[in-house]
């Protein structure tokens, strides 16, 4: 019986832990148009950069669309 109760446990957190990932927002430049974007996911490939201050992961878009108001390097043309 306990044996069950822990399968279900990991399986539970399992399926939940992913929607908690859900709220994070990251200001990220693409390497070759130099345009800033607010992505959900925290790029994993070469072609874009994370460009908040010091990393920032925000926690709603309009927080992070704020945040990329303030990151120099996407407010110069």
């Amino acid at each position: 019986m306990n044996i069950k109760t822990i399968v279900a446990a990991a399986l539970l957190a399992a399926f939940v832990t992913p929607a908690f990932a859900a709220d994070e927002f990251y200001v990220v430049q693409d390497v070759k148009t130099k345009k800033c974007t607010v992505v959900d996911q925290k790029p994993v490939d070469t072609t874009t950069t994370v460009v908040s201050p010091s990393g920032t992961i925000y926690k709603t878009r309009s927080e992070a669309e704020t945040g990329m108001k303030s990151v120099k390097i996407c407010t110069s043309d």
